[in-house]
């Protein structure tokens, strides 16, 4: 390893470091920063913008943004709300549960703030640590990213740059991501249930905090606000729209040819689509155009945007002017030991912080280490089943969803240790993330 290399790396990692630091939109900020150390400083080629991944995001975004002011995401909200204050004592199983379906259902993990309120209450009522339900349920948010339809970190896979690309279809995909990531999810949920030390009263912090005042007593039943008369109109226009995606993609595919004349691509047939579901939404529910903006799911989905230009364009900068010393070490090693990718593809999204960034950053590359192509792509089965380790974004205890329950749970077992890593988050995302991996080399290679 020459010096050089050395430089890039560290101006790599600090700008990362840097940009967690900084939190947020910062991310982004430093990502920019890192780029140009990395081009004018040190001479390297830049890498390229994902324009793809980036507009997916957005497009999706503003679609939900509309849902959102309709009063559709808290028809959902409270869909959800319903059946955890009904089943209290399966809080543990329903939890992840419910906030996997609204990833899933919406392409973005940010939907579990809304949750995380209701799960802490419910727990407490249990004389159950929300700390057991919340940690899972914010893990299975982050690794539900990779199994919606209409994620642009899907959305990437599913393309020609990647498995798409070799051969793979889009429904294929699917049919293997959601069902290995959930059962992941479950199974980890079984684990915490049987494993881990519940009982709330037998909390030290817990007892100290109450015995300043500091918990509030369990709400017994929540308070619904009366919806718009469009709440659950757009929430199917929006699930129309979802499948409208599923359905187009699955035509254009190589394996089905349906449409042989392709005039609209994927990626601009998912963003035209939820353009026009965001277009009916405003229309049909008649809602307030200028209130999209101001949505919470709309401001964090346009920090995303930033943050995914700034961290993705760094690490592709550095990825691209090292293929040729990345493919020599990875193609072997990976052939022969396949389990390395998602060690490899777990560490990068833990510094990248982007499931769609560590995609674009690293999959194409390793296609080319593999030698992949559409008629040679014996190995694919490594890349589908190692997808899900992309979703490592709690490892560093300053994603948005995971602070919001440290800071959501009043009884003050959602907590994060001195150590950095020694968080809620940490245990039931890895295992989370294993078993996801683990049932994907099960189930990718009977279906592909």
């Amino acid at each position: 390893m020459d010096f050089m290399l050395i430089l890039e790396i560290i101006v790599l990692l600090g700008a990362i470091f840097a940009g967690v630091k900084l939190g947020g939109i910062g991310i982004g900020y430093a990502g920019g920063l890192g780029v140009i150390i990395l081009t004018l400083g040190l001479g390297l080629k830049m890498g390229s913008i994902p324009w793809d991944v980036i507009l997916i995001i957005a497009s999706v975004i503003s679609a939900i943004g509309a849902m959102q002011v309709a009063g559709g995401l808290d028809y959902l909200v409270q869909i959800a709300e319903k059946i955890l204050r009904k089943n209290p004592k399966h809080i543990n199983f329903l939890a992840p549960a419910v906030t996997y379906l609204l990833t899933i259902f919406a392409g973005t993990g940010h939907t579990a703030f809304s949750m995380i309120p209701v799960i802490a209450e419910v727990a407490k009522g249990q004389n159950i640590k929300p700390s057991v339900p919340l940690s899972i349920a914010v893990v299975s948010s982050q690794i539900a990213i990779t199994a919606s339809p209409v994620s642009a970190a899907v959305i990437f896979m599913a393309g020609d740059m990647a498995l798409g690309g070799l051969g793979v279809s889009y429904p294929i995909l699917l049919a293997i991501w959601i069902p290995t990531t959930f059962a992941g999810c479950m199974v980890t949920a079984l684990i915490m249930n049987l494993l881990w030390k519940q009982d709330l009263d037998q909390d030290p912090v817990y007892q100290d905090r109450l015995k300043r005042g500091l918990v509030a007593a369990p709400q017994k039943d929540g308070s619904y606000k009366e919806l718009p008369k469009g709440a659950k109109t757009s929430v199917l226009i929006f699930l129309l729209g979802i499948i409208l995606v599923v359905l187009y993609a699955s035509a254009i595919s190589p394996q089905f040819k349906l449409i042989e004349n392709v005039k609209l691509p994927r990626d601009g047939a998912i963003m035209s689509i939820m353009l026009t579901i965001g277009a009916l939404i405003v229309m049909i529910c008649k809602i307030d155009v200028d209130k999209v903006p101001l949505q919470s799911t709309f401001r964090s989905g346009m920090t995303a945007c930033i943050c995914v230009l700034g961290v993705a364009w760094l690490g592709d900068t550095f990825v691209s002017n090292h293929t040729d010393e990345i493919k020599g070490l990875a193609g072997n090693l990976v052939r022969d030991y396949p389990v390395l990718l998602s060690v490899a593809l777990f560490f990068a999204s833990m510094l990248l912080y982007s499931q769609a960034a560590t995609a674009k950053a690293l999959i194409p590359t390793v296609i080319a280490a593999l030698g992949l192509s559409a008629t040679n792509n014996g190995d694919v089965y490594i890349l589908v089943a190692s997808f899900a380790a992309v979703s490592a974004l709690f490892v560093l205890p300053t994603y948005p969803t995971l602070l919001g329950a440290v800071q959501m749970d009043d009884t003050g077992t959602t907590r994060i240790g001195k150590y950095v890593f020694n968080h809620a988050f940490f245990l039931p995302g890895v295992l989370a993330i294993a078993f996801s991996v683990g049932f994907g080399f099960i189930l990718a290679p009977i279906l592909l």
